[in-house]
């Protein structure tokens, strides 16, 4: 049976640990090397499991444990062509990291088949990932995007688990502290989903056969996860869903405490 565990989540780091069989895979590894080997730990993870490490896009919230902890672990790299040339260009890589690219075809790795798909950001090449294990199980990871895109609702579409990113309430954006410019690239196609817009997509994703949604990549300054998960639920519920019955909807935190999720 899959496990998956996050790690961490949001604008401070990010990373995902998914398991099938006794082998597993990272999603990113934002913090530094040492947190996420302590967050591997406290899961009772141990890094050996860990066959490779996709990377989504070249943001330091989603690499800056890379080159340390890829190299000390030995674990293959895989990401998209523009997020290796990004990564190399902010100098994210060394000769200790095997990096190699992914396309659009995926991956099959010990039994996982790991397939991308592209992501409305403001990053080089980014990606998200669905990963189908031997029993079937379908889990897809869909954070910084600015709007959910055709290729984006097919990918997640029949997946049995999806992380979503929620990232602000729209209300408190435009009333916070945040330059004006800021706001519009947050607020933009290249951005990042409110929690509206979340909302609006999960409740599709219900309807598609989606049965555990996580809410991720929350913003420190602009999104509260009561007002995160609220709006998700609220949503559901006027289409006639319920949680528990279902579907299941939890908010990952910054720093998860979440047991693992196991399906």
């Amino acid at each position: 049976m899959p496990k998956l565990c996050p790690l961490f989540s949001g604008s401070s780091g990010n990373s995902y640990y998914l398991e099938s069989a006794g082998r597993g895979v990272l999603v990113d590894c934002g913090r530094n090397a040492k947190q996420l080997e302590n967050a591997l730990k406290e899961h009772e993870i141990d890094i050996s499991r860990i066959e490779a490490i996709f990377i989504t896009h070249e943001h330091t919230d989603h690499v800056s444990a890379l080159k340390v902890f890829a190299g000390r672990h030995k674990i293959k790299v895989y990401a998209s062509y523009g997020t290796i040339e990004a990564l190399s260009a902010k100098n994210l890589l060394n000769e200790k990291v095997s990096i190699e690219p992914i396309t659009l075809d995926g991956k099959e790795l010990d039994g996982m088949l790991v397939v991308p798909f592209r992501i409305s950001h403001d990053c080089a090449e980014g990606y998200g990932y669905t990963i189908e294990t031997q029993d079937g199980r379908k889990t897809a990871f869909a954070t910084d995007t600015g709007i959910i895109t055709p290729a984006i609702q097919q990918a997640l579409t029949g997946c049995d688990t999806v992380v979503l990113e929620s990232n602000h309430d729209v209300g408190m954006l435009q009333c916070g502290m945040y330059p004006y410019v800021l706001k519009r690239r947050i607020m933009s196609e290249l951005g990042h989903l409110s929690n509206e817009a979340c909302a609006q997509t999960a409740v599709g994703l219900v309807r598609s056969g989606t049965t555990r949604i996580l809410l991720a990549h929350l913003s420190k300054e602009n999104n509260i996860p009561e007002l995160a998960l609220q709006a998700s639920l609220c949503e559901l519920e006027q289409s006639g869903m319920k949680q528990d019955r279902d579907f299941l909807l939890t908010v990952v935190p910054e720093w998860s405490t979440l047991r693992p999720v196991i399906y």
